[in-house]
């Protein structure tokens, strides 16, 4: 019995050709070989996982979005500031009924009312200045009232007729001499702006020419005389009454 090859299922034969030398069959390496080792890799060149990429992502946004409200809010007090309302400075006006502001306490007595006594003007020539409401504007005006030789209380009001200069009540007649250029007797009433002089012992044209005031003009380009205040006694006291 001539010998059958037996033969392997998984190991087939070559086919026989004709003209073409077969070929030797090559071992095929034993499933228990060890396997060829891997070649090693560069560590750092590694690309980065899956798993760690969203969590880069997110901490991308946290700053992002982090450097928007910061940015935010310094824009909201730029704004905020620059819409406050100012505060002005302009001072509210008084009610147009409410009474004029009283005046500071002066040290000197103020009419209408008692601004003297009968002792203090006891006298010839004495005076005693104080203040005078001006009714007609409201304020306050110096003033000054003289027990004259002949037993009067003559006052007036110091403020120039018509003007803003203050008068002046002179006693010392050197004065009148050297700064008014004038030669009196008794003391005289002078405006040092103009230097005009009034004499308190003549009458002279009021605000028409059938009034007669105290004060003649004896030198200088004044208007008119001093505008007079009332004088009356009361007991002891000298009282400043109604004015021009």
């Amino acid at each position: 019995m001539p010998d059958v090859k037996k033969l392997d299922p998984f190991k087939p034969q070559q086919p026989a050709i004709p003209g073409v030398e077969a070929q030797p069959e090559r071992a095929r390496p034993e499933a228990s070989a060890a396997p060829a080792p891997t070649p090693p890799t560069d560590v750092a060149a590694a690309p980065v996982s899956h798993a760690a990429q969203p969590k880069i992502i997110l901490i991308v946004l946290g700053v992002v979005v982090a450097l928007v409200l910061v940015g935010g809010l310094i824009v909201w007090g730029k704004v905020s500031s620059s819409k406050a309302i100012p505060v002005s400075t302009d001072a509210a006006p008084p009610p147009a009924d409410a009474p004029p502001p009283a005046p500071p306490a002066p040290s000197e007595p103020m009419g209408p009312g008692p601004i003297a006594t009968v002792g203090e003007l006891g006298k010839p020539w004495a005076s005693k200045h104080f203040q005078y409401r001006n009714f007609v504007s409201g304020q306050f005006e110096p003033a000054i009232v003289v027990h004259l030789p002949h037993g009067e209380y003559w006052g007036f009001s110091l403020v120039e007729p018509f003007g803003t200069c203050q008068l002046e009540f002179v006693t010392d007649l050197d004065k009148l001499k050297a700064e008014y250029g004038y030669r009196a007797e008794h003391p005289m009433v002078g405006d040092p702006c103009n230097h005009t002089v009034y004499d308190l012992l003549r009458y002279g044209g009021g605000a028409s020419s059938d009034d007669l005031v105290r004060g003649v003009i004896v030198q200088g380009n004044g208007i008119r005389p001093p505008m007079a205040i009332e004088i009356k006694v009361q007991g002891n006291n000298v009282v400043a009454g109604r004015s021009e």
